[in-house]
């Protein structure tokens, strides 16, 4: 199927998404989209209040590309404007990357009846992708780097201070076991950051919500939904295993992965080999206990999952 004919079948698929919405117990529906609404509203909140990622008389550049994820943070982010004590701008920014078939209106007549001031940039990031890179290969890193050029030149024309990423809890777990598994480092997507080039600070409100409470979100709410024919094109993506190996894990062990979310605020350097973060060659013996030491032998963890653990007799 070509991208063009990928995108337009896409595209056909909304209007059966939102009859699906309406042919449910509409005072239910209304009743768990509040529900949904306000648990997205706290955990974007904790995130900004956490990181520290909005203050006041910030001008955030919400990027938006027609996505789910972006449609999600983009209405948060104006569910909290309205209720902050702290004013802050939203300007909303889309890439039309000349994609084929691609409905350039469907993006400002959403933001036009939201009442939010936005800016289209038309760059054919598409074209050059897709001339770059050999059929089949991975487009994402080229196609990235190409966006956020342009983003970043949008966001010194508009004067944004901020710009906000749609990037949720699962891209930042996916991104830190690529890392793991491929590059040899432990790091993520942080929750905030300075751009490559210096000149920016990224936000990702998003960072404590799940992808699936977006998809639901996104249902319940009927964005008009853009799919993209680059990545979302492309089956065999890492990142596309490594969700699928969430996923499974999620299935198979439930809170597995909020544990590991939680690993990722709960680092103990001196528990690693990174001897960049810890001095090692200081370590001496205190003789005497110490709060924040360590048994060199641990007791068993499994007595914590209803199993007894072993005593040192026990031990072969």
């Amino acid at each position: 199927m070509s991208d063009t004919a990928t995108l337009t079948h896409a595209v056909t698929l909304i209007p059966r998404q939102v009859a699906a919405v309406a042919r449910r117990d509409p005072r239910k529906a209304v009743f768990e989209q509040g529900k949904l609404r306000k648990r997205l509203r706290r955990l974007v909140g904790q995130a900004i209040a956490d990181y520290a990622m909005i203050a006041s008389g910030d001008r955030v550049m919400a990027c938006v590309s027609g996505g789910k994820d972006s449609y999600g943070m983009l209405d948060i982010l104006l569910s909290l404007q309205k209720r902050s004590p702290h004013p802050f701008e939203i300007v909303a920014v889309n890439l039309d990357q000349k994609q084929p078939g691609f409905p350039a209106d469907v993006l400002p007549r959403y933001l036009e009846r939201r009442g939010v001031p936005f800016r289209i940039a038309e760059q054919d990031t598409y074209s050059v992708v897709k001339r770059v890179i050999p059929e089949g290969a991975t487009m994402c890193s080229l196609c990235s780097r190409l966006r956020r050029g342009v983003l970043y030149r949008v966001a010194r024309e508009i004067g944004a201070t901020k710009i906000a990423l749609g990037h949720h809890r699962d891209d930042m777990l996916a991104t830190f076991f690529l890392n793991l598994f491929h590059g040899g480092s432990m790091k993520t997507m942080p929750p905030k950051l300075v751009s490559d080039d210096g000149s920016h600070v990224v936000i990702r409100p998003l960072a404590y919500v799940s992808e699936r409470d977006l998809a639901r979100y996104a249902d319940a709410c009927a964005f008009p939904l853009i799919p993209c024919t680059l990545c979302g094109s492309q089956q065999n993506l890492q990142r596309r295993q490594v969700a699928a190996m969430l996923r499974e894990w999620e299935k198979r062990h439930p809170g597995r992965i909020e544990s590991i979310f939680g690993a990722l605020a709960n680092v103990v350097p001196s528990h690693l080999l990174d001897r960049r973060l810890h001095d090692f060659a200081a370590v001496r013996a205190t003789d005497g206990a110490s709060c924040n030491s360590d048994r060199a032998f641990d007791p068993d963890e499994a007595s914590t999952h209803g199993m007894p653990a072993l005593a040192e007799e026990d031990l072969p």
